[in-house]
């Protein structure tokens, strides 16, 4: 099981060490050009997923902080439940260590950090960070492995 924690934990060790980097880099709004379709920025994301109520006057903080801290108890359960399960533990604990890097950040900063801007030609995706790509990669760990438990129905 401590496996599943130390997974987490290195997501959060290199998300915070990342952005620590890019907030001593760059100022906000800041563009590096690395590639042409690839910038690292400094941005500031108040709300959730896509900025999704980043303009919502501040209580959204406290509702993604909340929603956040229940996250984590119900995945920590989930871990202990599960643990020998490989696979669905494995995107939980992705889950898990983008879900704390982020909350660290919004409790800490009010706000996450975000730098990592793909884009072709003036089409841009939302800037995101290593927790979001955890977070991401984790979702789609749990999603393989659900459809992976499926059994047919007996006849």
């Amino acid at each position: 099981m401590r496996k599943w924690f130390a997974i987490s934990a290195l997501i959060v060790a290199l998300d915070l060490y990342t952005k620590n980097l890019v907030q001593k880099a760059f100022s906000y709004g800041e563009h590096l050009t690395v590639t042409g379709f690839f910038d690292l920025v400094r941005y500031h994301n108040e709300g959730a997923a896509f900025s999704f109520l980043a303009n919502a006057g501040g209580w959204q903080k406290w509702f993604f902080t909340a929603v956040t801290a229940v996250a984590v108890i119900v995945i920590t359960y989930l871990l202990v439940k599960h643990h020998a399960e490989k696979l669905f533990c494995s995107g939980l604990a992705l889950v898990l260590g983008g879900a704390i890097g982020n909350l660290y950040d919004r409790l800490t900063l009010g706000y996450v950090v975000d730098f990592l801007y793909f884009h072709i030609d003036d089409l841009y995706w939302p800037a995101f960070n290593v927790a979001d790509s955890a977070i991401c990669v984790g979702v789609g760990l749990l999603l393989l492995d659900s459809f992976k438990k499926q059994q047919p129905a007996a006849r």
